[in-house]
């Protein structure tokens, strides 16, 4: 069922055009992502369909019956009520409902309306009529979905009031109480701001299992990999769609270009040879008419315009000026915190040169406060932080503390480096993207992405061995994110960061530093390696539990014994059974596919004239339906 359908929109801001000739379509579970650089018009896109701006053209087409749900960029929920209050506001009807029922509950257990036949009846088709509708609706459930969405968004107090929580944490329920809507068409721009890695996880899963369809646009690659099944993307004002995750999106871009590269080029070339020849053979007598039959080809060939490429991104590298000692840093029995309050403790471990080091763990478990701990920017609570030689270090702050002066642009560079001429400068910030009259903007009025970007300059120049980023991906597009990731993977230094972008972390570390409120965890490999581990230790620990209660049954009650053997024995029998279900299932689809093609082909004009064919092809008929009659019966009494 297609729930929503954009068709030649066009959107304006002043004289500049943003949106051009966009079509866009969405049916029941579609998955889609909007794709394209920071400033392409996506947030605008998806603004404009969720009603909330106008747009210049086109047409959008919606039933009425048709919800839409939309989450803002870092909209966060305001409210005077508690987290659990403010989740049942989404539940009003089914509340009222419910009420209902009690109500009706009351009156049948009234002995002066038990004794009224007529009126008890009356009232007890109403309560049974109430009671399916409130059923159906999901009144026996909505507050577990209320305790597994605060559960899964990291929300263990449902009691909190929404107004001492932090920001990110009102963004996080927001997402919360819009989940819990189930709108036919879930619109979200960025959902995975503010979100911790487990976090993300559990939202991929619902996402995965979310019965409306849904529009995202986000710049976490690996979260789009695992939701979307379409992408379209905005470039110089234009879309276009593309079918697949976000990876099969690229290696289709990349095709289509090539492509689109080789025919232009064939074509310059033929019309090359077409203008020589009519050079040369126009002034000939001889072959002057061939000269104009050829120039007549080339004035009605469609000429193909060059395939536009991508868009200008960022260029830039890190280097250093002096190379550190083996040994970077030592860290032992580490306590951290602020204000003398701990947020965590027995954190151990080694940064040797060449080192990339990822710091992941949940949110509020200290990550950033490690960094700013061993960058002096915070006391130590306890334990011992050894730095080696000849170390210099540079430090990007996830919330560009340092970046909100009244300087230009190009000031903020060059009264750091007063010795470099304006124009080095100007060329530093270009390769950032920032030309011409951008780098006289006041600091304090960029975009979270110029700022990042900005940042990302300063730290450039500095030519530090050591690299300690705290969320250096955030505010970046992804083109942005790949020249950043590019260049990381070239730094000859050490780099320490946290980063909650999973494709960033699995193309950068080399080592994965867990924190959690027992100690750290160190992991030799990549973010899928650490992944990886994670499950086998959980496998682990499971198989070790199950031991250990198997032993303590043992000692009780030699049965235990028996009823393993029988539980595994039923294990591998329900495994036969489910194998079997799925090779009949196969071969019953099989059958069906067969059985509509013989009875196509009695159809036709050819076949049911020809008798001897007409009866080959029904003796093959009642065979297959036979069989699968069979299959039938054998497929209810298996799946029992």
């Amino acid at each position: 069922m297609i729930l929503l359908q954009v068709n030649q929109l066009q959107k304006y801001y002043g004289a500049d055009l943003i949106l051009s000739n966009i079509k866009l379509e969405l049916q029941s579970r579609d998955r889609v992502a909007l794709v394209g650089r920071n400033g392409a018009g996506k947030s605008t896109l998806l603004k404009i369909i969720a009603g909330q701006l106008s747009y210049d053209g086109g047409e959008i087409i919606k039933p009425k019956d048709v919800t839409i749900g939309y989450l803002a960029q870092n909209t966060g929920l305001e409210s005077n009520l508690s987290i659990w209050e403010e989740m049942l506001t989404v539940f009003e009807e089914l509340r009222t409902m419910e009420k209902s029922l009690r109500r009706l509950e009351e009156q049948m257990s009234d002995p002066s309306v038990f004794e009224d036949q007529e009126k008890y009846e009356k009232i007890l088709k109403e309560y049974d009529q109430l009671q399916v509708t409130f059923k159906e609706q999901g009144g026996y459930q909505y507050e577990a979905e209320i305790r597994s969405v605060l559960h899964g968004l990291s929300f263990p107090d449902s009691s909190v009031m929404i107004s001492s929580l932090s920001g990110g944490q009102k963004t996080r329920l927001a997402l919360g109480k819009l989940l819990l809507t189930k709108p036919d068409i879930l619109i979200l721009d960025e959902p995975t701001n503010h979100l911790d890695i487990e976090t993300l996880s559990w939202l991929e899963q619902y996402l995965q299992g979310y019965d409306g369809a849904i529009l995202i646009v986000s710049h976490d690659r690996y979260f789009l990999d695992k939701i979307v099944t379409q992408v379209y993307e905005i470039s110089r004002t234009q879309i276009q769609r593309y079918i697949g995750n976000y990876s099969s999106y690229l290696e289709q871009k990349a095709a289509n270009y090539e492509r689109e590269m080789k025919l232009y080029e064939k074509q310059q070339e033929e019309i090359a040879a077409l203008k020589d020849f009519i050079q040369r053979n126009l002034a000939r007598a001889s072959t002057t008419k061939r000269a104009q039959s050829r120039r007549k080809k080339l004035e009605k060939m469609e000429i193909m315009d060059r395939p536009l490429g991508d868009e200008k991104s960022a260029s830039f590298s890190f280097e250093i000026d002096k190379q550190s000692g083996n040994d970077v840093l030592a860290v032992d029995s580490l306590a951290i915190g602020y204000n003398g309050k701990k947020v965590s403790e027995n954190i151990s471990f080694r940064v040797y040169r060449g080192d990339s080091i990822a710091v992941v763990g949940p949110n509020g478990i200290g990550k950033s406060t490690l960094l700013k701990t061993l960058l002096k920017k915070l006391p130590a609570l306890s334990g011992e932080v050894r730095y080696g030689t000849n170390l210099s270090i540079g430090y990007y702050d996830q919330e560009h503390a340092n970046l909100t002066s009244n300087k230009r642009v190009l000031n903020e560079l060059w009264d750091e480096y007063p010795l470099m001429t304006e124009k080095e400068i100007r060329t530093v910030l270009g390769n950032f993207l920032f030309s011409g009259d951008d780098v006289l903007k006041n600091v304090s009025s960029l975009s979270g992405g110029e700022k990042a970007r900005l940042a990302l300059a300063k730290l450039m120049l500095k030519k530090a061995n050591l690299l300690i980023l705290d969320e250096p991906t955030n505010h970046l597009d992804i083109d942005s994110k790949e020249v950043l990731e590019n260049a990381l993977i070239d730094y000859p230094g050490t780099i320490v960061f946290v980063s909650h972008d999973r494709y960033f972390i699995n193309r950068i570390a080399t080592k994965i530093l867990e924190l959690s409120p027992e100690g750290s965890t160190e992991y030799l490999g990549d973010y899928d390696y650490y992944v990886e581990k994670k499950l086998e230790q959980e496998e682990l620990a499971a198989l070790s539990q199950k031991a250990s209660q198997k032993n303590e049954v043992d000692t009780a009650d030699s049965s235990a014994k028996r009823n393993y053997k029988q539980d595994k024995e039923s294990k591998k029998l329900e495994r036969q059974r489910k194998r079997k279900l799925e090779e009949i299932e196969l071969r019953i689809e099989e059958l069906e596919e067969l059985i509509q093609d013989l009875e196509q082909q009695l159809c036709q004009p050819e076949i049911f004239q020809d008798h001897e064919k007409v009866l080959e092809i029904n003796i093959k008929n009642e065979k297959a339906k036979a069989e699968l009659e069979q299959l039938m019966e054998e497929w209810a009494t298996l799946a029992e």
